[in-house]
């Protein structure tokens, strides 16, 4: 495995329990959202039924839109969560721990079809059961997962914070070589030097207080 490839240690990963449970919330939520749409389209259009009828279309064909995009689209608005996934307290992220990028929502949501084979997402379900990061197929060819995360705060800098803070929490029991690559890696992006060589060249203790004072001032 490569290190862009590594997923980011010390990040919780969402077991099957979670992920059930938040697409079970969304599952209800886009039915019902579904089904709140049909019957006020029925109600204002009074349908015939009839395939071929303009106010049939329109009853049904936004309904099948909410049902059928509601995950990609709102994964994609709400970067990585749903209103199910911030209930179950859970959201996706990259293997680095970054956000997801559109691509990689698009082709997890994409492979949802192969993921529930035969039934009920068994397929998924097994391979989250197996993998070692607890990810289906859909997360394996996108390079995404699922995480424990707390809810985002209102400017949206909750979740890096978050992310720091859960790294910190657990740097003595993280893997040195491990915790350096993410801490450098993470105090580029903070502090915007790109490749950062000057924290390349910082030592484990002083890369832990440039992170710490970083998260006391977030």
């Amino acid at each position: 495995m490569t290190p862009d490839e590594r997923p980011a240690t010390g990040l919780a990963v969402a077991g099957p329990g979670s992920r059930s449970y938040a697409f079970m919330l969304d599952w209800h939520i886009r039915l019902l959202a579904a089904l709140v749409w049909m019957l006020v389209a029925v109600l204002a259009l009074k349908p015939t039924w009839d395939l071929r009828s303009d106010s049939t279309l329109f009853v049904l064909v936004p309904a099948l839109a909410i049902y059928f995009l509601y995950h990609p689209v709102v994964e994609i608005l709400l970067r990585g969560q749903t209103p199910g996934k911030r209930m179950a307290g859970v959201r996706v992220v990259a293997l680095d721990g970054a956000e997801p990028r559109l691509r990689a929502i698009l082709i997890r949501n994409a492979l949802r079809p192969v993921d529930s084979l035969p039934l009920f997402y068994a397929l998924g379900l097994v391979t989250c059961i197996i993998t070692a990061q607890r990810v289906r197929i859909g997360d394996l060819l996108a390079g995404t997962r699922l995480i424990e995360a707390a809810p985002q705060s209102a400017d949206g800098g909750g979740d890096i914070r978050d992310l720091v803070d859960r790294i910190l929490e657990r740097w003595n029991r993280l893997d040195p070589r491990e915790r350096d690559e993410i801490g450098r890696t993470l105090l580029a992006r903070l502090e915007g030097t790109g490749a950062n060589p000057a924290g390349a060249r910082l030592d484990d203790e002083e890369l832990r207080r440039r992170l710490r004072a970083w998260s006391d001032r977030g």
